[in-house]
């Protein structure tokens, strides 16, 4: 039995109206240091220079997450689905809530800068020395390990996982309609609560009733347009690419032997790739523009001007091209250095790419990273199959490569540059 708490709490959700929480480990895992820290990293990294409203956290996705993942398992309860294990009940709700546990700072752009995963960080912490660990483990002393299991995609029952993770999972859906909703546009305004009511547990995994597949479609739809008109925003880019560059100049002059004005220890740690569960908790995005702030004022001119640039947001100017070879861009990197410029941080190329469904193919088996319909003769179907929308966008890798440079340096610059590689930045 779960242990519920003897009144029911609510958060206010702008998204899903009311996040209900009934069961105490949820509750007391919610007011963890470490699932408070979320309240810190936000959900979309830099996309708030480019869309202002893009300020929610990680600790609001996650509640999302939790309350979807409630939702559908209540339904399933509800109807009696027999395909799906009552007992995995709590494990799903902790997974699904502490997923992003392990996210860092501004997101993605930390762990593309330093290599790191953020599932990964997820299962130290929850295996670590945290309170998140020490409240799973009152319950049961193999719990952290499930949940852990269950976010690394290798715990014994793939429903499970499914549910958690998949092409059509919690996360997904909340991301979409959170970051739609924060950003103010309307490519992921999905019909969630239609899509819930048509999931079912069949054999080992999340399926959804064929009568669905519209619902479903208008789902990968929104994923696309997202995909290109938020998360692949050029402006966003160019803020990432600062970050990126910031991280990159500031642990070369760390390993160089620099003498920074201004170190704290979390950072100490990544430059050294010697980051502890205690450290890593302490990183937020508060510590890191304190870190930016006090760069500026560091004697080396490229780290100053990087964050100077990013605090400020006077962000890198782009390019756009159809095609971008090695050659052509030794070729643009040589002019570069020979006007004066620094090729290694004043030129960023980019071509950013998204698979937004893994289409089935004849022969594949179905894996967990297709989305399956069950019709009325409890047939399975892959949706590409079956729906002319889905094979449509599955596969593309649409979108033109992006040069990226500091406008008032590249205008100071561009009477050195020859007639063909001056042409591609008057464009």
């Amino acid at each position: 039995m779960l242990g519920r708490l003897n009144e029911e709490k609510v958060f206010k959700d702008p998204v899903h109206n009311y996040v209900h929480v009934q069961d105490a480990t949820i509750w007391r895992l919610i007011n963890t240091s470490e699932f408070q820290r979320l309240r810190r990293i936000r959900q979309l990294g830099t996309s708030y220079m480019t869309f202002h409203g893009a300020e929610h956290s990680r600790f609001s996705h996650s509640l999302g997450v939790y309350e979807i993942t409630r939702k559908i398992i209540s339904l399933f309860e509800q109807n009696h689905y027999t395909d799906w294990p009552k007992e995995e009940k709590l494990l799903t709700l902790c997974a699904a809530l502490l997923h992003d546990l392990g996210h860092g700072p501004f997101s993605h752009s930390i762990e593309e800068a330093f290599h790191m995963n953020h599932e990964d960080w997820t299962c130290r912490i929850i295996m670590g020395n945290t309170e998140v660990h020490d409240i799973l483990r009152e319950v049961d002393p193999e719990l952290p390990a499930k949940v852990a299991s269950v976010i690394a995609k290798t715990y014994d029952k793939p429903i499970v996982v499914n549910l958690v993770s998949s092409p059509l999972d919690a996360d997904r859906m909340d991301y979409l309609l959170r970051d739609a909703y924060y950003t103010g546009v309307n490519y992921g305004t999905i019909d969630v609560d239609r899509i819930i009511r048509l999931l079912r547990p069949y054999q080992d995994r999340i399926v959804v009733k064929e009568s669905g597949m519209h619902a479903v479609e208008d789902y990968l739809m929104s994923r696309y347009q997202m995909y290109w008109q938020v998360y692949f925003h050029p402006v966003t880019r160019s803020s990432e690419i600062l970050l990126r560059q910031i991280f990159r100049r500031a642990k070369e002059l760390y390993r160089g032997q620099f003498q920074f004005k201004f170190m704290l220890k979390p950072l100490q740690g990544l430059f050294e790739d010697n980051v502890t569960v205690e450290l890593y908790l302490q990183m937020d995005e508060s510590l890191l523009q304190t870190a930016f702030m006090q760069w500026i004022g560091e004697e080396d001119d490229i780290l100053s001007q990087l964050c100077s640039r990013f605090i400020n947001r006077r962000l890198y100017k782009y390019v756009e091209l159809e095609t971008l070879d090695k050659d052509m861009m030794s070729e643009i990197k040589l002019e570069f250095q020979k006007a004066g410029l620094n090729p290694d941080y004043d030129l960023e190329s980019d071509f950013p790419t998204d698979l937004p469904y893994d289409v089935f193919h004849p022969g594949d088996e179905a894996s967990q990273k297709q989305i399956l319909l069950l019709d009325r003769q409890e047939r399975l179907l892959e949706i590409s199959e079956v729906s002319d929308i889905v094979r449509s966008i599955s596969g593309l890798h649409r979108g033109n490569k992006h040069l990226y440079y500091p406008e008032e340096k590249l205008k100071a610059a561009l009477p050195m540059f020859s007639p063909a590689v001056a042409r591609i930045f008057k464009s």
